[in-house]
């Protein structure tokens, strides 16, 4: 095994379970989570991070998807401590396995970033979603700032590789609405005592339209 393929089967798991599961990311997450009800699907739920957070009286049906590998065991780990029962699948966001308006609530935290063609995972979150049904999603991505965005262009070549093949450098909202929803905007800012080219977040509330 080389060390690329390892890095990606073994450290970088770690990494990202890691990063995301900072308090400061914590903080948002339990304020974002908390709001999916019905039939809910989680967009990369690999690490479990999210389970926590989940109201379970709120929700009729859990189900989520992550490429596999460690990320996809801690997922079920976190369904099994969590004590209900989860349809937690092996899944790329391109082509997520379930049929149209299946669910009420889709959660997307922290995975839009690293999918390969981030258009095409917006209209699958769409596409799953019942007529009025809420996509709720917590990123991070391109920052506002010129300054800071231009650093995010130079780094982003170094950061793939490391990060599990994750870009800074894609738009988040503005993608949500692009793909047929109308979004309310719950918050946007940089991650206290992270860098600046790493630690922009945006999240909030995104209704599917027509």
């Amino acid at each position: 095994m080389g060390l690329a393929s390892w890095w990606d089967k073994h450290a970088a798991p770690r990494m990202i379970k890691l990063a995301c599961g900072a308090p400061q990311i914590m903080k948002l997450r339990s304020f974002v989570v908390p709001q999916a009800n019905g039939r809910v699907f989680e967009l990369g739920c690999g690490g479990g991070i999210n389970q926590e957070f989940y109201n379970k009286d709120a929700i009729t049906h859990f189900a989520g998807i992550d490429p596999g590998g460690k990320l996809l065991e801690y997922a079920r780990a976190a369904a099994e401590a969590k004590g209900w029962e989860a349809d937690i699948r092996d899944g790329i966001g391109e082509d997520i396995p379930f049929g149209d308006e299946s669910f009420d609530s889709v959660v997307c935290t922290y995975t839009m970033c690293s999918v390969q063609d981030q258009v095409q995972v917006v209209k699958e979150m769409r596409r799953i979603l019942k007529p009025g049904g809420q996509l709720l999603f917590l990123e991070h991505g391109r920052a506002p700032d010129a300054s800071v965005a231009k650093w995010q262009y130079r780094i982003e070549p170094i950061w793939k590789p490391i990060a599990g093949g994750c870009h800074l450098t894609r738009p988040i909202t503005s993608a949500v609405e692009a793909g047929g929803f109308a979004v309310e905007p719950m918050g946007a800012k940089y991650a206290p005592k992270t860098p600046r080219p790493l630690g922009w977040m945006e999240w909030g509330r995104a209704v599917k339209a027509g």
